[in-house]
């Protein structure tokens, strides 16, 4: 099962999956695959010079984080998923749709759709996405927005094409309550992998 977490920056997704790494460490048999995106590959270190990059061209960033995401499923994901375990990614590819989709808008035609069809035919879907959901301004405001991608007004861009993906797929899709105390937000998201883990299990 490949599980993702997603949202605004400031959304507080990358503390749950450190909180959910964290409960299941020590473990050697537990089945469990922790990762993200952008990777710490040699991939994902472009992708982060160009996310503090004033300069970056959308398009070809777009095409760095598609570069990273493909090395990520075929040297992280993929393998795992084969193993058997449980992958667990903080970021996937709806961060790259919600996110560069808004980066794009102006300069593409239907900007999601297009980084949407780059990805479909080769990318591997998720299972499940725990979506963490917060106003912009409290995301921007969390994050520091210490860069483009934490601005709220392009966040609130990045959470309105969220909600286009949670129309599209929303069975697959559960939201969290991301202003809720820290406590709160994992408490959640842990009852929601419990369950579906235990669904899955029987």
């Amino acid at each position: 099962m490949l599980v993702t977490l997603e949202g605004i920056d400031g959304s507080g997704k990358t503390t749950v999956w450190e909180a959910l790494r964290d409960a299941r460490s020590g473990d050697d048999d537990d089945g469990f695959t922790f990762t993200a995106e952008p990777t710490d590959s040699w991939y994902g270190e472009a992708v982060r010079r160009s996310e503090v990059a004033d300069d970056a061209d959308p398009l070809a960033e777009l095409f760095l984080f598609t570069a990273d995401h493909a090395d990520h499923l075929s040297r992280v994901v993929e393998p795992a998923l084969e193993r058997g375990d449980v992958v667990v990614s903080d970021r996937y590819s709806d961060s790259r749709y919600a996110y560069q989709g808004a980066a794009l808008d102006g300069e593409i035609n239907r900007a999601m759709e297009y980084v949407r069809g780059i990805h479909q035919p080769w990318t591997r879907p998720p299972d499940l996405t725990l979506y963490f959901d917060v106003d912009p301004e409290t995301g921007a405001a969390r994050s520091g927005a210490t860069n483009k991608f934490e601005q709220a007004e392009f966040l609130a861009d990045v959470r309105q094409n969220y909600e286009q993906l949670v129309d599209y797929d929303p069975e697959r899709f559960v939201r969290i309550d991301a202003t809720q105390s820290p406590e709160a937000v994992i408490e959640d998201a842990e009852d929601v992998l419990g369950r579906v883990l235990h669904a899955d299990d029987g």
